[in-house]
């Protein structure tokens, strides 16, 4: 059996779940409300504050989703309730981040500057302190979506292996290439 599957999910208070007969599971809670279609191998049983997602039968197919389907209705009941936050930094000389309600403006060192629509569900919030690279903050309760626009925006401006500059995660390590080396003739 799946280690991930087979793990029970703690439901905190103030969130409530529910499937429907189509296997259509649905979280609400404080700071949103999110639906997933659950595939129809696997059954969903909630029992007082737990949840538990378990297999109709042992087929390939059922065996693969089973951890899939569980992590997925985790992330989507921490969303709900506690939320997720993805941080991003941009280095390199003269690259600068503005927020202005739902829009992010980035100049990343092209001839004009980049601004970048955020959908409703993520809020976006920069930081420029003297002496550190500006960092990126983006909050929302959807993982899934959350995950798509930090890629996006990273893919404004990659790091690049020379020096490192571009849009990283923070804490990410980038590997840097060794450069030319002048030649002894």
């Amino acid at each position: 059996m799946s280690r991930i599957g087979k793990m029970p999910i703690e439901i905190p208070a103030g969130v409530k779940i529910t499937v429907s007969d189509e296997n259509l599971a649905t979280v609400e809670g404080k700071l949103g409300k999110l639906t997933q279609q659950i595939s129809h191998l696997l059954t969903v049983e909630i029992e007082g504050n737990q949840l538990q997602v378990g297999r109709i039968d042992e087929t390939q197919e059922a065996r693969s989703k089973h951890g899939l389907y569980r992590s997925l209705l985790a992330n989507m009941i921490k969303g709900v309730s506690d939320g997720f936050t993805v941080v991003q930094e941009l280095v390199g000389v003269g690259y600068k981040a503005s927020a202005v309600g739902n829009t992010l403006e980035l100049a990343l060192g092209y001839s004009h500057n980049i601004f970048f629509e955020m959908p409703a569900e993520v809020s976006v919030e920069t930081l420029t302190e003297r002496g550190k690279n500006p960092t990126i903050t983006l909050k929302s309760y959807d993982r899934q979506l959350l995950g798509q626009v930090a890629a996006k925006i990273r893919s404004l401006r990659k790091p690049e292996p020379y020096k490192g500059k571009g849009i990283r995660f923070m804490g990410e390590i980038v590997k840097k290439k060794a450069g030319k080396s002048a030649s002894d003739k």
